[in-house]
């Protein structure tokens, strides 16, 4: 019998002995169902840190090399939408009725009275021409970064976004302001939402998406800073109302969930260098869940001023103040911890063969 017809010898491995199944897989070389081109083929060719298009062309097919997984799309689609369910929940909130109303201006009148000073010096920092110069820098950061990246589809993402955060900040001269009680502040005219608190989101976010996965997580906590400074510099600088600035947060970050849902070949990670983020995982975590505590607690103590506003009671002041504080914070950190985890989710998702291929299988029989 020549070798040729000789039958495969199944291979007894030692059970103490240690086992690499990379080198095992290499050695085999793992062929997909799909197209039957074995891994080891392309890994000759460097292709595990080719571009999904290259990988294509070699006949590798992978749903995963071109798009985020279903759910994950779906879970940034459904997101968006309830943020933006939110942000007209809040809008309804602090504009028609009486007690946001009341809440609002309570906090803007009185805000850079009760914080401490060095904390009322350092949001005054925040002017117009600063908050437009630091904001257009971190987006043009962003898009550099991408265009360094060759991520074009997420240059169309970025750019898709950045136009529906411009309309959407029209919507202060569209929305109504029904006259419901005597403010202190101008009643007269509509301010949510806040257009300097959108741009700096804007800008926030886009970095969050263009930045390779191992600085994800520090984008994310700059994109937390940045936004928290100019959400409470605008209330400090009685530019906007406190439901102003959580408005738009949510808005901003609703329409970056929607985009991320859109996710596609060049605006995800290159392949081979697709992996979990330890460093997303805990931002992520620890973002969406203080940010959900601060908000729910800000909540609490709302409801207990609630009493003191209709009369504009002093004891008031106090709490209001620092409990939109809160809440500025807390949705901020919410959403970007959101943004962080989707954004890893739909950029870096693991191939559905794995990172080195399907699991061995049997010899098939060649009778």
């Amino acid at each position: 019998m020549t070798d040729e017809h000789t039958p495969m010898q199944p291979v007894i491995r030692d059970p103490k002995a240690p086992v690499n199944l990379l080198d095992d897989f290499e050695e085999t070389g793992i062929v997909t169902p799909e197209t039957g081109v074995s891994l080891s083929d392309f890994e000759d060719e460097g292709a595990l840190g080719a571009e999904p298009e290259e990988l294509g062309a070699l006949g590798y097919v992978d749903p995963l090399n071109v798009r985020p997984r279903t759910s994950s799309r779906v879970l940034c689609l459904v997101f968006g939408v309830l943020l933006l369910v939110l942000a007209g929940v809040a809008w309804w909130l602090g504009v028609c009725t009486q007690n946001g109303q009341s809440y609002d201006d309570m906090v803007e009148s009185s805000f850079s009275s009760i914080v401490p000073g060095w904390v009322s010096a350092v949001l005054g920092v925040g002017t117009h021409p600063m908050v437009l110069i630091v904001s257009t820098i971190i987006a043009v950061g962003a898009v550099a970064i991408a265009v360094v990246r060759k991520r074009w589809w997420l240059l169309g993402q970025m750019a898709v976004f950045a136009v529906l955060c411009f309309c959407m900040s029209l919507l202060k001269y569209v929305l109504p302001r029904p006259f419901i009680i005597k403010t202190v502040i101008d009643n007269a005219h509509n301010s949510a939402p806040s257009g300097h608190t959108i741009l700096a989101m804007a800008s926030a976010a886009m970095l969050v998406l263009a930045v390779p996965r191992v600085w994800r997580w520090l984008a994310s906590l700059v994109a937390m800073a940045w936004g928290l400074f100019v959400g409470l510099s605008v209330v400090c600088g009685k530019w906007h109302r406190p439901t102003d600035a959580v408005m738009s947060m949510l808005i901003v970050a609703g329409l970056a969930l929607i985009v991320l849902a859109c996710t596609r070949t060049s605006g995800m990670d290159a392949l081979g260098t697709r992996r979990s983020s330890a460093g997303v995982q805990i931002v992520a975590s620890v973002a969406i869940t203080a940010g959900l505590f601060a908000t729910a607690f800000a909540g609490y103590v709302i409801w207990q001023v609630i009493p003191g506003l209709t009369v504009s009671a002093a004891w008031a002041n106090t709490d209001s103040v620092y409990s939109s504080m809160m809440l500025i914070a807390g949705v901020d950190a919410t959403v970007f911890g959101l943004l962080s985890a989707t954004r890893q989710l739909t950029a870096s998702p693991l191939s559905k063969t794995g990172l080195v291929g399907e699991p061995p299988a049997p010899p098939r029989s060649r009778g």
